[in-house]
């Protein structure tokens, strides 16, 4: 069943101001093209000055949904390595509270090793930082032990091998029901399974080899086979850097996007923000995309 495409924008919370976010995000709450905004989850910049401001993405979030009323909103994606899933369960209960029910939950394995800049972050601020076996295990288990946190009505106990819980309860529970819709980033074939089990909507970064984010997703395909469930039911999203400059440019990879079946389309910006960006972003890349 083909999907109606949904445009958003990302405004990576990194080398910008707290005010120049907030104006995008009050500005695209208006334009009603765009359906969904997102932040990312970086403790560091993994971008530009090594020393630049960034600003902690959940708490962020939760400011910004106060401050807007229609857009669905999240994080592009959770590191399941910063925070304790049920404490992550607790807080994303908070933000769709705060923003009567228009979180999308974003999250996902954590930072690439591949990724020296986003490593640092780990060291930096006492975190652990586990092998990519280990990672992708302790992630499934903590998409199993939020889902319960947020739809079971007595508390549980939970004995996995990464995750154990004695009394897990979360109350309240979030707006949406059964629960928040859960976005997993990833390309790697280990977290495509957990997609595959999870997710009701898988991203992945684009704007470059079209043909592996195909694969990826025909991959995807396979692994919900094999568990016997219909891929038609995970919507496909991806990230595209926004070009200023040549919005030509943004607007082919958007096109190729949509060709490849991907319908959930997020449109990342990068700081300087221009005067009245969101309309711009709705004219120039959406508008023109759809014509």
């Amino acid at each position: 069943m083909s999907q109606t495409p949904r445009f958003g924008i990302m405004t990576a919370p990194m080398q910008v101001g707290y005010q120049d976010i907030l104006r995008v995000w009050r500005e695209a709450d208006t334009v009603p093209e765009i359906e969904h905004a997102w932040l990312f989850d970086h403790l560091l910049p993994i971008a530009g000055p090594v020393d630049g401001p960034i600003h902690e993405g959940w708490t962020l979030l939760s400011a910004l949904a106060a401050s807007t009323r229609r857009l669905r909103l999240g994080l592009l994606v959770t590191s399941n390595r910063f925070r304790p899933p049920a404490m992550l369960a607790k807080i994303a209960t908070t933000v769709d509270v705060v923003s009567g029910g228009r979180l999308d939950f974003g999250i996902g394995v954590g930072s690439r090793p591949s990724h020296p800049l986003a490593r640092r972050e780990y060291e930096a601020h006492g975190l652990a930082y586990e092998d990519a076996g280990d990672a992708v295990a302790r992630f499934a288990e903590a998409c199993v032990v939020i889902r319960r946190l947020w739809t079971e009505d007595e508390p549980f106990d939970f004995h996995g091998e990464h995750v154990r819980l004695t009394g897990a309860f979360g109350n309240p529970k979030p707006v949406q029901r059964p629960h928040p819709p859960i976005v997993i980033g990833g390309r790697s074939s280990a977290t495509l399974r957990v997609v595959a089990e999870h997710a009701d909507v898988w991203n992945i970064p684009g704007g470059g080899d079209i043909e592996d984010v195909v694969s990826r997703s025909a991959l995807l395909d396979r692994y919900c086979g094999e568990i016997g469930r219909d891929p038609g039911e995970i919507t496909r999203s991806i990230f595209l850097p926004v070009s200023y400059e040549q919005p030509g440019e943004t607007r082919g990879a958007i096109k190729e996007a949509l060709d490849a079946g991907f319908t959930h389309l997020v449109l990342g910006l990068t700081p300087p923000y221009p005067e009245r960006v969101a309309q711009w972003v709705a004219d120039e890349l959406i508008t023109r995309t759809r014509a």
